[in-house]
């Protein structure tokens, strides 16, 4: 690197440390004997122990990690770290595992087929035109309004992840043991009693117990002689997912007096169980022969393997977590493009004589009919329809109320119904509310409007615009070409506004 000027600022010295910034010609041995031995350690200048210290004096040479020196900043303060956090800080931190993959299955989410039956009819009722689309994140709104089906994948002959159905509640597990261990924490009572008989206090003196960090639960003393038995069943039933070394980590040691003292009287007490729904009863003295005799009696009754599974969205709160990270993860996957539920919800619509059509060729919506145009040229309508039709046409934005208060608008003067007269030993009944009473001509009006929107010649929206369905529009015949010339293209074709759209194409609705 060539060596700047007097009148040009080198940043890049300026920025070095004061030891990097002394003359290459200066000697910094020269004094040096050989015979001085090992300095102690100074410290650092805020009086702590130097950064490049090891437990035990050792100075080892400093690691930064494959590949040389970490980019950003090596010390404490330095553009890439924290303040305060030297190299070793981060180097003694522990490092966080990359989450398990979770297991294949293929899960499908399906409309709740009463729901879906609820809204076919309230679109015939209505008859306005919803956005297919709307509906299915309408749907997925409320998990109580849609089903998750859970299916297991096959590569040839291998399962990749068994499951297994709980018959007493209706859940999904991911093996046996974890269906089982669901059984016994949330139905035990179902099958046992538990019954406390007092017995000796644990001998000896104790002045501390060891406690688990993540549940609370008291083990006792180390030394206690069913310590590493209950240190590892506990990890079993609840922590099963994590690293035995890591959950063991996370056990403290607890000194306080009220703390030892309650696990001193809950080992005074003897734990018999009984077993219930048998013919002769049994009694067990362990948790173990419990499950032993639960697995022999009551799993294969209650437990069984099975390729698919349907549930209700709200009910898969109580199966595996996996499962219901699963289900979240493909909620969220729907939410943001419910391609499937929709491709599903017109399956179903199509099944109680919807239609479906796309409006200006991007937004698909579900009525009672297609759009079909109504020409009034050729085609004879009574007056009262084509100055509906007309009206419909000039206004921008027309509604139904806009319509029916153009044409048929209500008289000034509306006599109310006279209020019966109260029985004689009874309170006088509150008044209602009057309500408008259509004339002749708003409901003949509102018969032509339904005539015309149930044969689809006018949409109402669901936003209340209606429109009538447009003209369809020909595209101009393509140049003819000399004889003998091979014909390219394709044959004129109608274009429409709408378009309607048929079923099992996935791509029509996606486009």
């Amino acid at each position: 690197m060539s060596q700047p000027s007097e009148n040009e600022l080198d940043l890049e010295s300026l920025l070095l440390p004061a030891w990097a910034k002394q003359s290459i010609d200066t000697n910094r041995y020269a004094n040096f004997r050989g015979d001085e031995g090992e300095r102690p350690d100074r410290g650092d200048r805020r009086g702590g122990p130097s950064r490049g210290a090891r437990p035990g004096g050792d100075r080892g040479p400093r690691r930064d990690g494959p590949g040389g020196p970490r980019p950003g900043g090596a010390r404490s303060g330095g553009s890439g770290g924290r303040p305060g956090h030297s190299d070793r800080d981060r180097r003694d931190a522990p490092r966080s595992e990359a989450p398990a993959p979770l297991p294949d299955f293929d899960v499908n989410l399906m409309p709740e087929d009463k729901g879906v039956e609820g809204l076919a009819r309230q679109i015939k009722l209505t008859g306005r035109a919803y956005p297919i689309f709307d509906i299915a994140h309408l749907i997925l709104k409320k998990p109580d309004r849609f089903t998750v089906n859970f299916r297991i994948v096959k590569n040839g002959a291998t399962v990749a992840q068994p499951l297994f159905l709980c018959n007493l509640d209706d859940t999904l597990w991911l093996s046996e043991s974890e269906a089982m261990g669901h059984l016994l924490g949330r139905h035990f009572a179902t099958f046992y009693q538990t019954e406390k008989i007092a017995g000796e206090a644990p001998k000896g003196t104790y002045t501390f117990v060891a406690q688990c960090g993540l549940s609370g639960i008291v083990l006792g003393p180390p030394n206690y002689h069913d310590y590493q038995a209950k240190l590892h069943k506990l990890h079993t039933e609840r922590f099963a997912r994590m690293p035995f070394e890591g959950f063991k980590a996370r056990v403290k040691i607890v000194r306080d007096e009220a703390v030892v003292k309650q696990w001193l009287e809950n080992a005074s007490f003897k734990t018999e169980f009984t077993a219930l729904n048998i013919p002769e009863p049994l009694k067990f003295s362990t948790r173990e022969e419990v499950e032993a005799h639960f697995k022999a009696t009551h799993l294969p009754n209650l437990v069984k393997s099975v390729e698919a599974h349907t549930l209700l969205g709200a009910n898969i709160g109580n199966s595996a977590p996996v499962l219901r990270q699963i289900f979240r993860l493909v909620v969220e996957d729907q939410v943001r493009f419910p391609l499937k539920l929709v491709n599903t919800l017109c399956t179903q619509f199509s099944r109680h004589g919807l239609q479906f059509f796309k409006v200006n060729k991007t937004i698909t919506h579900v009525s009672v009919a297609r759009p079909t145009f109504l020409d009034l040229e050729t085609t004879p309508v009574s007056g009262s329809i084509r100055r509906l039709l007309e009206y419909i046409n000039a206004t921008p934005k027309c509604t139904r109320r806009k319509a029916i208060e153009a044409l048929a608008p209500a008289p000034a003067t509306a006599v109310a119904e006279p209020t019966p007269a109260p029985v004689a030993g009874e309170a006088a009944p509150a008044a209602a509310p009057a309500l408008p009473v259509p004339t002749a001509e708003q409901s003949a009006l509102n018969a032509d409007l339904h005539w015309l929107i149930h044969q689809g010649h006018v949409i109402e929206f669901a936003t209340g615009i209606i429109e009538t369905a447009k003209r369809p529009q020909v595209r101009p015949p393509t140049p003819s070409k000399p004889e003998g010339a091979p014909q390219a293209g394709r044959p004129p074709r109608a274009e429409r506004r709408y378009l309607p759209v048929f079923l099992g194409l996935p791509t029509l609705l996606g486009s």
